[in-house]
């Protein structure tokens, strides 16, 4: 472990911390709002993940659960609501407006399931 330094500001001598080096991720839809959740509501968690160097990793980790579960249960749901490419193309209002339905409620699912659980 390195020697801590201090730096006088004023009257008081301030540890010079540094946070340890995080990997670089690009943050999607859910991974931003995974963090701004922790943030807001789990100050405690927030802050060790992010003093120990981790919280892009888990945030990185998070991005893909949710992306993948959506995908998943977007296709489920069209699968068994009838969806089909006959259905766009006879009908692409319709199809459309089924579509959006069942995306926004594989939406709030993983909104409840992975981003704050």
């Amino acid at each position: 472990m390195s020697e801590i330094t201090y730096t006088m500001v004023g009257d008081y001598n301030l540890p010079n911390l540094k946070l340890p080096e995080q990997t670089e991720v690009t943050l999607g839809r859910w991974s931003q709002m995974r963090r701004t959740y922790l943030k807001e509501h789990h100050k405690i968690l927030y802050y060790n993940l992010l003093t120990k160097g981790i919280l892009n990793s888990h945030l990185a980790e998070v991005q893909q659960r949710a992306s993948e579960l959506e995908e998943t249960l977007v296709k489920q749901m069209a699968e068994k609501a009838g969806l089909t490419e006959q259905m766009k193309a006879g009908d692409m209002m319709k199809w459309v407006c089924l579509m959006n339905n069942i995306r926004n409620s594989a939406q709030e699912i993983v909104k409840n399931q992975v981003i704050f659980a």
